[in-house]
């Protein structure tokens, strides 16, 4: 059997799922999106006649990210103060500066940047009470 570090690092991640994110504002949720993680819009943004995004996509890296307003009358919510169902991995070239540009933007720092299990990681959850855990290259 091999070290888990040296499998951790060789590990590439997968989708094995599309994110699909809701936020309370999606507008202003892409535009934080691009502002820390280089998020592109691929295409038009659907607004619904009520003014709410009802479908974005953003490309970050290698992937892309799907986005919408909520819409609590089909049960479609965002997440609440302090409480996430799902984390989100994301690949990036610098965990320190992404950290620290996340910080700055608003994010609320889970776990500060530390070297394990064959990357660099840290944990934010954004404003919009998403959690991301960064996975950067070693120091």
């Amino acid at each position: 059997m091999s070290d888990p570090d040296d499998r951790a690092a060789s590990v590439v991640p997968r989708p094995a799922a599309l994110p699909y994110l809701c936020a309370h504002d999606a507008r202003r949720a892409a535009e934080w999106y691009a502002q820390v993680f280089d998020a592109r819009m691929d295409g038009e943004p659907v607004e619904m006649p009520d003014g709410r995004i009802g479908h974005c996509e953003l490309r970050i890296g290698d992937g892309t990210l799907y986005l919408a307003d909520e819409f609590p009358e089909i049960g479609v919510v965002a997440p609440t103060t302090g409480a996430a169902a799902v984390s989100l991995m994301l690949p990036v070239a610098d965990t320190d500066v992404t950290l620290e540009r996340a910080r700055s933007a608003g994010a609320r720092v889970e776990q500060e940047p530390a070297d394990a299990h064959g990357h660099r990681g840290a944990t934010l959850v954004d404003p919009f009470g998403h959690r991301w855990m960064l996975a950067g290259p070693l120091r």
